[in-house]
C-alpha cells in the first residue's frame, strides 16, 4: 500500500524502516545552508533536534532549536541510555542526540537526518552497532581546502585565533572523508541539496 505525501510523490511500503542519515561534514562548509534548502524543497523530511545544558539565545525556541536542559537532568538522561550519542563541548556544555524521537521517526518510514560532527558520527556508527540501527553515513565536502578557507574567513564570525583553530580541524575532519558511504561536493547549494535528497529517496524508496 503506498501514501500520498504533500509533495505528491509516491513512497513505496517496504520492509522494515529507512535508514537514518548521518550528515557530516568540516566547518564552514554550509552544511546548515545545503539542509535548509533541502528541507525547503522537502518538508517531508525530519532533522533531529540535539540537546543541550548551554543557554538559550536570543531567538532559539525550545524544541525547535535545541532541547534545553539543566546539567542533571542531561546527566540524568544520560545515565538512562536515553540519548543517542552525547558530547562536551568546550569542556563546558553537553550536546546529544535524543534516540527515541530518532527510532520513532525511522519506524514510521520518515525521512529522518542527523547532522553531527565528526566525532559525533563515529559514535553514532558504534551505537548503532549495538542498536541494530542502520545508518548511511553522508559528508558534505567543499570543492577544495582553499574555498573552505575563503568561506570561513569571508564569513566574519570567528577572530584570527578561532579561525587557525578551526581550520586545524577542518584538516583533520576533511582527511575522515573515506569513512563515509557517501560524499557531496558542496560547489553550488541547489545542486548539493539535490543530490541529498537523491540518497534520501533511494533508501526511503520514494518516486518522483
Amino acid at each position: 500500500m503506498n501514501n500520498e505525501t504533500d509533495k505528491g510523490k509516491q513512497v513505496d511500503d517496504r520492509q522494515g524502516r529507512g535508514r537514518l542519515i548521518v550528515l557530516t561534514g568540516p566547518t564552514a562548509v554550509g552544511k546548515g545552508t545545503v539542509e535548509a534548502k533541502l528541507l525547503k524543497d522537502h518538508p517531508e523530511v525530519w532533522v533531529s533536534v540535539s540537546a543541550t545544558t548551554r543557554a538559550p539565545r536570543p531567538g532559539e525556541v525550545n524544541g525547535k532549536n535545541y532541547w534545553f536542559m539543566d546539567e542533571d537532568e542531561f546527566v540524568a538522561q544520560e545515565k538512562q541510555d536515553w540519548f543517542l550519542e552525547t558530547a562536551v563541548v568546550h569542556g563546558m556544555a553537553h550536546y546529544g542526540t535524543p534516540l527515541r524521537p530518532v527510532l520513532d521517526h525511522l519506524a514510521k518510514n520518515i525521512p529522518t537526518i542527523l547532522e553531527i560532527d565528526l566525532q559525533g558520527a563515529r559514535r553514532v556508527k558504534q551505537r548503532a552497532a549495538e542498536l541494530n540501527l542502520e545508518i548511511v553515513s553522508v559528508f558534505i565536502a567543499p570543492p577544495s581546502y582553499d574555498e573552505l578557507v575563503r568561506r570561513l574567513v569571508g564569513r566574519g564570525t570567528e577572530n584570527e585565533e578561532q579561525r587557525k583553530k578551526r581550520l586545524e580541524t577542518a584538516k583533520v575532519e576533511l582527511a575522515a572523508e573515506p569513512e563515509f558511504d557517501v560524499v557531496i561536493v558542496n560547489d553550488a547549494v541547489d545542486r548539493a541539496a539535490a543530490e541529498l535528497w537523491d540518497v534520501i529517496a533511494k533508501e526511503y524508496g520514494i518516486k518522483e
